[in-house]
């Protein structure tokens, strides 16, 4: 059962951080590992900056537990706190042989109880045993003796410890026995707030201990990372199952959006593959322009550019409005589209941060299409060794497939061309992104691998296959514009010929432009201006 702990409220750690600034470095975590587990605990362990303010994470929570023991280690001797029973036990024999000498004259069985002081163990713990069915002659001595023995168990934990961890402290402050068994109940409790730490299960650690060992600011900074965590719960973008995260639908359209922010960022001016529109659909208003008003137009109205030529026109109050005065926004043509984008998924995505570079961009086209063009259709497809279909709720976790390291494209196009076949739109494409050329097939319902005949060389029947699916998508109507992260002779070849039998396009690009020639490419062949 899931356990909150509330505590004293702090103005500091609350100011530091907001649920989007949490979420953009989850995100952060997530292109490098795509597993949303291994992203939360990595924000768990490193935290996160923001601007001038830090969030430390467990990394740092831990680093403090091992100066805290390195401290230790580096002050303290513990062989003294041994050597101190040593001396005790020793004390307490030679009163009892004492004795014996002067009882030896009167009683014969004096002896033996000499020789079985004679051959007691070296070792402290197993002597105190030994002595335990020892019948004392000297009154003081087994007084002494009996307190010792209340101690037995205590003398074997330092002993055991002194064995497993006594050559770690190697300071110069000696410490007597009762120090000694206070230095390891330290010990041992850094070591269980280390493990609590190291666990991940936040709830598990123990705020007490960790205030007690560390101090009041440590604790505190342990709460920011629960923040953090309650943070992205709170701001709907995960949910927490109890054994797992798992992204919501906000989460989902947040990454979306940065990847496309992302990419953004990259864009020059003039962009690569600007190619007019064939066919023209319902008008949309572009908020950032305008121009005046022309008669016939539709009166989509900027009333602060018209209410500002009224005052240059005639000035004063009140305003007087002629047609001269409107100035309406431009409007610009758009063509409702359905779109799949078939991306690469096979083992050799792994290469050269490919398959994180053709992620983003498949995550930034939903969120442009989603957000700029509702109506359009934006389908994703994933092949390896076969095809699958990708929801964009799927997409954030995706990743290469390892254990299917093959290309089968053929089948990836197919798939494709079912999923525009349930759509009305008269402009269908296919983009793919892929860096390599096909390896397998299906035929007749059957699954086909091949290797290439030689390293960098071709799968004969496998790109065989995936031209005659490229002609059976080319009857249709559809279009594909394919996106090569890699330009080998053999792979050049295979993509000319399907890019002349489909009259698409095909760009050669690097995993670090990729989202620069296929959204400006997507945008400026979406829209033109009239």
């Amino acid at each position: 059962m899931r356990r909150i702990r509330y505590s004293r409220w702090n103005s500091s750690s609350a100011d530091s951080i907001g649920e989007e600034s949490v979420f953009d470095q989850l995100n952060d975590y997530m292109n490098d590992t795509g597993d949303l587990q291994q992203a939360m605990r990595r924000l768990m362990q490193r935290g996160l900056k923001q601007g001038d303010k830090r969030v430390p994470g467990l990394d740092d929570l831990l680093s403090q537990v091992a100066r805290e023991m390195r401290r230790l280690y580096e002050r303290y001797q513990l062989q003294s706190a041994l050597d101190q029973v040593g001396q005790k036990l020793q004390s307490i024999i030679n009163q009892e042989r004492r004795t014996l000498e002067r009882l030896q004259e009167e009683r014969p069985d004096i002896e033996g109880k000499k020789e079985f002081l004679d051959r007691l163990p070296n070792k402290s713990s197993e002597a105190i045993e030994r002595l335990a069915s020892y019948a004392f002659e000297d009154p003081k001595a087994q007084s002494e003796f009996e307190e010792l023995l209340s101690r037995l168990e205590q003398v074997r934990r330092l002993e055991n410890y002194i064995r497993r961890e006594g050559n770690l402290f190697r300071g110069h402050t000696p410490v007597d026995f009762d120090e000694a068994q206070n230095l390891l109940e330290r010990m041992e409790e850094l070591r269980r707030l280390e493990g609590q730490l190291s666990s991940m299960h936040l709830e598990d650690v123990d705020l007490d201990l960790l205030q007690k060992l560390l101090g009041a600011e440590a604790q505190q900074e342990f709460e920011g990372v629960m923040r953090m965590e309650s943070l992205l719960e709170e701001g709907g973008y995960v949910i927490d199952q109890g054994d797992h995260f798992e992204l919501t639908p906000r989460g989902v359209r947040r990454i979306g959006q940065l990847a496309l922010r992302d990419i953004y960022r990259q864009l020059k001016r003039d962009a690569v593959g600007r190619h007019p529109i064939r066919h023209h659909g319902s008008q949309e208003i572009i908020t950032e322009e305008s121009r005046p008003y022309v008669q016939g137009d539709p009166l989509h109205l900027n009333m602060i550019q018209t209410l500002k030529n009224a005052l240059l026109h005639e000035g004063g109050l009140p305003l007087r409005l002629s047609p001269k005065d409107f100035a309406v926004y431009e409007p610009e043509q758009s063509t409702r589209a359905a779109t799949v984008l078939l991306l690469d998924m096979s083992w050799s995505m792994s290469w050269d941060g490919r398959f994180a570079a053709a992620k983003k961009v498949a995550l930034a086209m939903e969120s442009l299409v989603r957000s700029l063009h509702p109506r359009d259709y934006f389908g994703i497809v994933g092949f390896f060794t076969r095809a699958v279909e990708l929801k964009p709720k799927d997409l954030p976790e995706a990743t290469w497939n390892m254990g299917d390291p093959f290309t089968n494209l053929q089948d990836g196009l197919h798939l494709a061309s079912e999923l525009l076949g349930r759509r009305g739109s008269q402009n269908q494409q296919m983009i793919v992104i892929t860096d390599g050329q096909p390896t397998a097939y299906c035929r007749q319902g059957r699954l086909y691998c091949e290797w290439p005949l030689s390293f960098g060389g071709i799968s004969q029947r496998a790109a065989e296959e995936t031209l005659r699916e490229a002609e059976r998508v080319t009857r249709k109507g559809i279009t594909i514009n394919t996106f090569m992260l890699d330009d080998s002779p053999v792979l050049r070849g295979f993509v000319d010929e399907m890019t002349r039998i489909n009259r698409g396009r095909a760009f050669y690009t690097r995993p670090d432009r990729l989202g620069e020639y296929l959204l400006v490419d997507y945008v400026s062949r979406k829209r033109k201006k009239i």
